[in-house]
């Protein structure tokens, strides 16, 4: 659909900037959010000790060839640095455009508060590394996702759908558009609500008791297969009725990472707590685990990234739904 089209039915003007920055920030989050699952994973939050500055550097000036070629857990704690404030320059850019572009005064306080929550998560980070807290790193390990997630749906809300939503949508029910909408909100929640119990487990400490750890674990395999359930339910239900392809292609590939979330976590579970029942077999007898060894470091980073997809998938799946609701209610589809 056309602008011009988008004006005369008394939508806002779609942007090519807007969405691109809104893209551009989406495509940036997600590795952050891994090389900060590397920097968990290889405690290398305090390989630099102050902060906003570099070893008294300027962040921007410190020499590449230090951290480039120096340590490796330098090397990854300021490039998650780098990438952090790259992300927030993007996201003050998105709040430009969307003030100076976007009609909607909705849409515009919208980007102020995703500016915000990325000035929040920078300052987390640095209150991480000026306190050593553990308890700060769990925070900041919950606000990544969600704003990634935050983000994604971001690029739903200045896209050209959003603005043209009646485009392939003829056939799709009233009832099966609010009943998947409302499934597939509860799972972002529950994917959300997952990810937290996860962060309790990777930030782990010799303090807690063994049935605070058992408990844990148990509450972590519970949500997982409440979420497979979930998802499971919301791929019936788009692909047994007829919805929009938006949604029901989101929900699918939904599907797909929550089974490999699954795999990864047992993965996880074996590379840091060894395999089960070893002693039936010499040969699972003979597997040893590497502390911050290459496979394992990727293996559980891969769990956590994995994670933080899966809530952004079902938070698009969600928004993309509920603005189908909105249409159909208004009686733009039949």
């Amino acid at each position: 659909m056309s602008d011009s089209r988008n004006e005369e039915q008394g939508c806002p003007q779609f942007s090519k900037l807007t969405h691109g920055l809104a893209v551009g920030l989406t495509v940036v989050v997600f590795p952050l959010i891994w090389v900060g699952g590397l920097v968990t994973t290889y405690d290398a939050g305090m390989a630099v000790p102050d902060w906003p500055t570099t070893y008294g550097w300027n962040m921007f000036a410190y020499p590449a060839s230090t951290w480039l070629f120096g340590p490796f857990d330098l090397m990854v704690e300021h490039s998650h640095r780098l990438l952090a404030s790259l992300s927030g320059m993007i996201a003050i850019g998105l709040v430009v455009a969307a003030w100076k572009l976007d009609r909607r005064p909705w849409f515009r306080w919208w980007a102020v508060g995703l500016l915000l929550l990325v000035i929040a998560q920078g300052v987390l980070g640095g209150v991480r590394v000026l306190l050593d807290e553990r308890l700060v790193a769990k925070i900041h390990g919950c606000v990544g996702p969600a704003f990634f997630a935050l983000a994604a749906a971001t690029g739903v809300l200045t896209s050209r759908w959003w603005f043209a939503p009646a485009a392939g949508m003829e056939g799709a029910g009233r009832r099966v558009g609010k009943a998947v909408a409302i499934v597939v909100s509860g799972l972002c929640a529950l994917s959300y609500l997952q990810l937290v119990l996860g962060a309790q487990l990777r930030h782990i400490t010799g303090w807690m008791s063994h049935r605070s750890f058992r408990g844990l674990v148990h509450a972590h395999l519970a949500m997982a297969g409440l979420l497979l359930m979930g998802v499971l339910v919301a791929a019936i239900m788009v692909w047994w009725k007829p919805t929009i392809p938006r949604v029901r292609r989101w929900v699918m590939g939904l599907c797909l990472l929550v089974v490999l979330q699954i795999v990864l976590g047992c993965a996880t579970w074996v590379v840091n707590y060894a395999l089960p029942w070893s002693e039936l077999n010499k040969t699972l007898a003979g597997y040893t685990i590497q502390a911050k060894g290459f496979v394992e470091s990727l293996v559980v980073t891969a769990h956590m990234a994995t994670g933080s997809l899966i809530v952004a998938f079902a938070a698009v799946a969600s928004v993309r739904a509920w603005r189908f609701r909105w249409v159909v209610k208004q009686g733009r589809v039949q």
